[in-house]
Formats: C-alpha cells, structure tokens, sequence
C-alpha cells in the first residue's frame, strides 16, 4: 500500500502577527474600495456625481484632498503593519484602527441601500477589530535569566 502526498497531514504554520495585520488592512482596502465602487450601481449616484454632489457634500478640491488623506491612513497602515519596529507598530494599529471605528460607522448614514452599506460596514469592523485583538495580544517576549548581564565577546574575552 502506497501513501499518496495528498493523504498526509499538512503542517500548519504560525503566521506572525505583522502579517495578519498586513491581511487585515489589505483587505480592509479592498472592502472600502468595492463597497464604493459597486455603490456606483445604486440608483442617482451618478447622476448626484455629475451633479458636483457625494452624500450630502459638494465635490471640490478640498472634498478630494480630505478624502484622499483620511483614505491614506489604511492604505499607509499596510506598510507601516510590515514594517514598524513591534513596539510602536503594535500602538499605531491599536490608536487608527480605534480611530477608523467612528469613521466607518459614519459610512452607513444617508439611509438608502442600507442593506448594502450596512453588510460593508459590519465587515470592515469585524476586520478593525481583528486588527485590535491582534495588535492587543501581540506576543510578549520572556525575560531571560540573565536580562541585564552583557554577554562576553570575542573582544572582551580575548584580552583576559
């Protein structure tokens, strides 16, 4: 009896924290750009778009520079997830993810399409607060019996 690859068990990896951030706020992105995006299809949204309107907002310049900039912030959280040394990494998710909750909520107000809003809002929380659980219980590191004692080098045990 032969064992086929496919019958054996699969190892299972521990996936670091960094990257179920950079998961996270990935596909927080794409959340926010499809829900926008196939908000196009409800009825008068185009027609309000060519009209100089967004929600209850006049289009201008400075409506796309405030919007660009408060959509720069998850789009930044990527790279900052991969690369922000543990310590602050684990306070700048904790700090924009509490501060995006609000914001996200506030994107399910104008009552139409509230099925459709609201199903994309409770799936950007539900990643928000993944990011929080994740960031809140990053691993700690265990002191070492000889914390604070310098290990000798090859220097310092040479001169002896």
């Amino acid at each position: 009896m032969s064992t086929h690859p496919s019958a054996t068990a699969l190892q299972e990896q521990p996936v670091p924290v960094r990257a179920k951030l950079v998961a996270a706020w990935t596909s927080f992105m794409f959340f926010y750009a499809y829900v926008d995006i196939l908000g196009f299809y409800t009825p008068g949204t185009v027609s309000d778009i060519l009209d100089g309107k967004v929600h209850t907002f006049d289009l201008s310049q400075t409506f796309s520079v405030t919007v660009l900039a408060i959509l720069a912030v998850p789009m930044f959280m990527v790279l900052l997830s991969a690369t922000l040394p543990a310590r602050a990494n684990r306070l700048t998710n904790l700090v924009v993810a509490a501060m995006l909750v609000p914001f996200t909520v506030f994107n399910v107000s104008g009552g139409f399409y509230v099925y459709f809003y609201g199903l994309g809002v409770v799936l950007e929380l539900v990643l928000l607060a993944l990011v929080l659980r994740w960031a809140w219980t990053w691993p700690r590191t265990t002191p070492t019996s000889t914390a604070g004692y310098a290990r000798p080098t090859a220097s310092t045990s040479a001169s002896r």
